[in-house]
């Protein structure tokens, strides 16, 4: 803990001197790339090696982490080179990967084909850099012009769905799959082409509909997701009427953070004369604003269901949707890594480029980080750090699984919403959330 003391003795600005790492000194960002991201970490509840896991948003999510800790101190050769062998092992000498029919999450690893092809085709490797802009361009292509989206008179037109087998409907992790990943593209490639100015527009379009549809101004907080045709079989776990129609009925902690993050991304990157560009910022202080009314204020860090402390307990009664009984569990509410460490980055992120104030979020922000080292960081065997108490999984539906109901008893209590440790989904944005951090105290 010698170094967390030190962190907070130097605060965020006395330590600036430099971006590389200080003698005999390493920092979080570069303990977790080191002792956890490159080593393993949990993907689906299967242990992964990152430079040999299989294409999923996952893995992508930790290679990115690594690659942006690579790109902040380049000295750290080691970081690119592991995710550029992840690259290659998911491509296998081709120019595409495989991806499901309008699944959105098959996109977001294609995140770290744009430094990728940067790299290497300053090295001269013009053969890798072209396999990299072509499958990043074929994931960009598949979203804007073959992923399903809703169809109009439905509302939401234009929206893209979250997966085929959930049709009509947009969840807030969706928009840190897609939306920022056909963001990148546009601010790599777009002025290339005729339409850039339509596909940002685009992009903006999918924060519009999901901030209109599940923004509760009451609670300041953002449904987890919602159905635009909540009588289809596959919505059963959203609202039928009322003022959130179509909505689901609780606010999930990543769910949010997926969103709080892909606004921080995309906006870094959206041009700022882009008509949309004012509506995305006031969206990104709504959310900075209701998040900053949930933070725990003894941890500093973030509730699974981020409405309630840990006296909210699942009822041991089951769930009235589906009839699951989740072992009559009666699991308590508990502060969740993988949320707590999005939003410490967004927020971070978000004073440095501007688009929050920094006189009202950077005491929230450097809670935030003090809370995610001592609540979820720990010492592990033989000198590695573990990451503890992330959600492993959680969605909605489909039909065919009347379990995944959106309620406080499934988010505390379902079979895939287990309480695990080293997750992925903790692991990268923990990286990013630390790499934010040391911009201002190294």
């Amino acid at each position: 803990m010698k170094q967390f003391l030190l962190l907070i003795a130097c605060g965020f600005a006395a330590c600036a001197t430099s971006k590389k790492t200080p003698a005999n000194r390493l920092l979080y960002s570069q303990k977790a790339v080191e002792n956890r991201a490159l080593k393993s970490f949990a993907s689906n509840r299967n242990v992964q090696q990152l430079d040999k896991a299989h294409w999923d948003y996952v893995p992508g999510l930790v290679a990115f982490s690594v690659l942006k800790a690579w790109e902040q101190y380049p000295e750290k050769e080691e970081y690119y080179r592991v995710v550029k062998a992840y690259a290659d092992h998911v491509l296998q000498g081709q120019d595409t990967v495989k991806v499901g029919q309008s699944n959105i999450d098959d996109l977001a690893a294609g995140k770290i084909f744009f430094t990728l092809y940067k790299t290497e085709l300053k090295k001269g490797y013009t053969a890798d850099a072209n396999r990299y802009r072509n499958c990043v361009t074929f994931l960009r292509n598949k979203l804007k012009y073959n992923h399903s989206r809703i169809d109009a008179p439905k509302p939401g037109a234009g929206g893209f769905y979250h997966k085929a087998q959930y049709p009509n409907q947009m969840w807030l992790d969706g928009l840190y799959m897609g939306p920022a990943l056909y963001a990148g593209w546009q601010n790599a490639f777009g002025q290339e082409t005729a339409d850039n100015f339509d596909s940002w527009s685009d992009i903006a379009l999918q924060f519009k509909i999901l901030n209109k549809h599940t923004y509760d101004p009451q609670k300041q907080l953002n449904y987890h997701a919602w159905s635009a045709d909540p009588t289809d079989e596959n919505s059963f776990w959203a609202r039928k009427e009322g003022e959130f129609k179509g909505c689901s009925s609780e606010f999930w902690g990543r769910g949010m953070g997926w969103y709080f993050a892909a606004l921080a991304d995309v906006l870094e990157l959206m041009p700022k004369n882009h008509p949309d560009y004012k509506a995305l910022t006031d969206i990104i202080n709504q959310v900075a604003a209701g998040l900053a009314r949930y933070q725990d204020q003894r941890s500093g860090v973030w509730y699974q269901l981020l409405q309630y402390d840990e006296t909210k307990k699942a009822d041991g009664k089951g769930d009235s949707i589906s009839g699951e009984i989740y072992n009559k569990c009666s699991s308590a509410n508990y502060l969740e890594a993988s949320a707590s460490s999005m939003f410490t980055y967004a927020y971070l992120k978000g004073i440095r480029l501007g688009l929050l104030d920094k006189n009202k979020y950077t005491s929230v922000a450097k809670k935030a980080y003090q809370g995610l080292l001592t609540t979820f960081i720990r010492d592990g065997q033989n000198g590695e750090m573990d990451i503890i108490q992330s959600c492993a999984s959680a969605g909605l539906g489909p039909a065919k699984d009347k379990s995944r109901t959106g309620t406080v008893n499934y988010y505390l209590c379902g079979t895939d919403v287990i309480v695990t440790q080293n997750e992925g989904k903790a692991i990268g944005p923990f990286i990013l959330a630390s790499l934010e951090y040391e911009l201002k105290i190294n």
